[in-house]
């Protein structure tokens, strides 16, 4: 990563994509940014656009409303947390766990973030989360009052799970969220640069010129080596449609707690790309809970892990110790 004059960041980075086989899902809509105050460095300011959307713009919504129907149309994007056709136990939280929490989705290379699966180690945050949420001009202010509503109760859900200090907050922010559309997101690069100084091109390359097949995306940023998150930039496209929209929330946010990863055997959960879940589910909870466990710590690796996991999963079963 780059070194700005001071300590270099990390950065891990978890994306919702569209593939080939299966569609992926997330995003938002409304217009104005609310001002930061106080700020631990100046915000990204996102440019007054006109509230007409540019022809690139709504193609890209149409695109994204007709997505949302055909996953819609094959039973996906289910926000029921599974049930009898998704049962889990001791054994699948583990491989989860580890392949989830323990692993990183990409890798960087030549200046460009890679999608390769590679093993990492137990990464999460230390300090109280603070999300600052600003949306595009875009973005109607009834989406932005009722998206607001969603994540100060996702953040509270996600406090209660992970018993680690999650909030929707402008006071000192450091886990940004933007929700932009096609028209906003390209001219977002230079004040994301000054608002993460750790970011190199190809991450930012990366924040702003999201092609179709991503939807959104986290980026958890850490002080040189530390295993310990002190930042986070996740990026919601403004013309997605609602369910979409909600599913990047869930996803993102809980990315970038710490669940960098992607992992395909993943079941019933929203950590995985075959978008059968929207929404938070019951075994997504438990891998949170895991991974702010106070008997785990940052820094720890697969061979650390594994061996407290059956005692830990345990006592989270019913009928557990």
């Amino acid at each position: 990563m780059s070194d700005d004059g001071g300590a270099a960041k990390r950065v891990r980075l978890a994306a919702s994509f569209l593939s080939l086989t299966a569609l992926i899902a997330c995003g938002l809509q409304s217009p104005q940014v609310s001002p930061l105050r106080p700020s631990p460095r100046p915000e990204a300011v996102i440019p007054a656009l006109p509230q007409e959307p540019s022809r690139e713009s709504k193609a890209v919504a149409r695109h994204f409303a007709a997505v949302e129907a055909d996953l819609l149309s094959r039973g996906l994007l289910r926000r029921d947390g599974g049930g009898a056709d998704t049962p889990f136990g001791p054994r699948q939280i583990a491989e989860n766990f580890t392949r989830i929490a323990l692993y990183d989705e990409y890798a960087p290379g030549a200046g460009v973030l890679v999608a390769r699966e590679t093993p990492s180690k137990l990464r999460r945050w230390q300090a109280p989360v603070r999300i600052g949420l600003r949306f595009g001009p875009s973005v109607s202010e009834a989406a932005r009052s009722h998206d607001r509503a969603v994540i100060a109760a996702y953040a509270q859900r996600l406090s209660k799970v992970t018993g680690h200090s999650v909030r929707l907050s402008d006071q000192s922010p450091n886990f940004w969220l933007y929700v932009v559309s096609e028209d906003e997101r390209p001219g977002m690069g230079p004040d994301w640069a000054k608002l993460f100084p750790g970011l190199d091109p190809g991450e930012l390359r990366a924040a702003t010129e999201m092609p179709l097949s991503t939807f959104c995306l986290v980026m958890a940023i850490s002080a040189g080596t530390s295993p310990v998150y002190t930042q986070a930039l996740a990026v919601v496209r403004a013309e997605m449609p609602d369910l979409m929209r909600l599913a990047c929330y869930h996803e993102e946010l809980a990315q970038g707690l710490g669940l960098a990863n992607d992992y395909a055997r993943a079941r019933p959960s929203i950590f995985n790309d075959d978008e059968e879940f929207a929404t938070l589910t019951p075994l997504d909870e438990t891998l949170l809970s895991l991974l702010y466990d106070r008997r785990l710590r940052p820094g720890m690796r697969e061979a650390e892990v594994s061996p407290l996991l059956p005692a830990l999963i345990a006592e989270r079963l019913p009928g557990g110790s």
